[in-house]
């Protein structure tokens, strides 16, 4: 039996497999564990000192709807060798905004995977095939490059690296920029559970916000005394200016929170988040008033189609999109956007304003939306 110095960990492969036999007599990968088995059916594996880490510079990463982003992975041995390995990488996803039919947060923990690769080998799945690859700038660097991000892209990245019995990971978040909004039904307030606001949102061309995005609105100034669902199945409204009706005057602005309530029973509104779009929202120039039936043909007839919510916080808040006209929109509801306040256009701050859900046959202008292909050159 070879003379060993002081092993650090020692592990007995029998536990490992069927039946308690080894089946790695003769292994050595020249790495992390050498087989030392003498032979009698007991193989032991020792560390050599030789260790894979698995790192990122960045915790987290933001992009653009629609655009291209890069989450970082590199992975490295300490001390370094001197001959490359076989590896095989695996990212997986947790999805921020993940959706099932359970009432328990328990089904929510399941990682998805996006792809796996070893060598020049690899595969993607589900909705990123196709959209995603390995970066390899350098050796060692597996970054994810995810193409096209859609708003359902968000959520935490696991890059995991095997190496024989070694497996390292480091997780980084993914973010959108956007907008958060508050969203009711026709029927009036509280009419949502948890699934039907995530439809409302998702109808609107948004998600449900996540609760660090509800934050962040909040600390750009968002106050609204109505609560709502956010994608971990929580509601939770924001507050910047304490008042009697929204909490008490005593507690201090903040995010105020019901904690997780049951999905299927309870009824609020829903907070939804819209991210940037590659197309064009704009009101449609008309010589006279539409109806909502009238309003969803003119956009047609001017190649495009009604605007949703989220197409008209999107632009306001991330194109800086200013009209001081009321117009239809997709749900039926009556909105302009406003970045800059002025006389006759509502309150004194920037925002989305709205009308409600006025009778369809009332007459107002339209907001259309144009997605990028439709787009006329002029």
């Amino acid at each position: 039996m070879p003379s060993l110095h002081r092993p650090l960990v020692v592990v007995w492969v029998y536990l490992l497999l069927p039946g308690g036999r080894s089946s790695f007599y003769g292994f050595n990968n020249g790495f992390h564990y050498q087989d030392i088995s003498n032979r009698n059916g007991n193989g032991e594996i020792y560390f050599n000192g030789i260790r894979l880490l698995v790192e990122s510079p960045q915790s987290s990463v933001s992009g653009t709807r629609g655009s291209s982003v890069t989450l970082p992975c590199k992975y490295r041995y300490e001390p370094e060798l001197t001959a490359p390995r076989r590896t095989r990488v695996k990212w997986s996803w947790l999805p921020a905004n993940a959706i099932t039919t359970a009432v328990s947060s328990d089904a929510f923990t399941t990682e998805t995977e996006v792809m796996v690769a070893m060598g020049n080998r690899h595969r993607s799945y589900g909705g990123f095939r196709g959209r995603v690859r390995l970066r390899r700038s350098a050796p060692g660097d597996m970054s994810l490059v995810i193409n096209e991000l859609q708003l359902n892209d968000t959520g935490r990245y696991r890059c995991e690296v095997i190496d024989g019995l070694e497996d390292e990971s480091v997780t980084v978040e993914l973010e959108l920029k956007g907008v958060v909004f508050p969203y009711y039904s026709k029927k009036g307030r509280y009419h949502f559970n948890f699934f039907a606001a995530h439809q409302a949102c998702q109808d609107q061309e948004a998600t449900l916000a996540t609760v660090e995005q509800l934050f962040s609105a909040w600390e750009e100034g968002l106050d609204w005394c109505n609560a709502g669902w956010l994608a971990d199945g929580t509601v939770q409204y924001p507050i910047t200016v304490a008042r009697h009706s929204c909490g008490g005057e005593d507690l201090a602005p903040g995010l105020r929170s019901y904690g997780q309530r049951h999905r299927f029973l309870n009824l609020y509104d829903a907070f939804c988040f819209s991210a940037s779009t590659k197309g064009n929202v704009y009101f449609l120039k008309d010589q006279k008033k539409l109806n909502f039936t009238q309003a969803v043909q003119a956009c047609v007839r001017d190649g495009s189609q009604i605007a949703k919510v989220g197409h008209l916080y999107a632009a306001w808040k991330l194109a800086g999109f200013d009209r001081c006209d009321a117009g239809w929109l997709a749900d039926g509801s009556v909105r302009y956007p406003i970045t800059k306040a002025r006389l006759n256009c509502g309150p004194p701050q920037p925002g989305v304003r709205s009308f409600g859900f006025p009778p369809l046959h009332r007459k107002f202008g339209v907001y259309c939306y144009r997605q990028p292909f439709l787009e006329n050159k002029k």
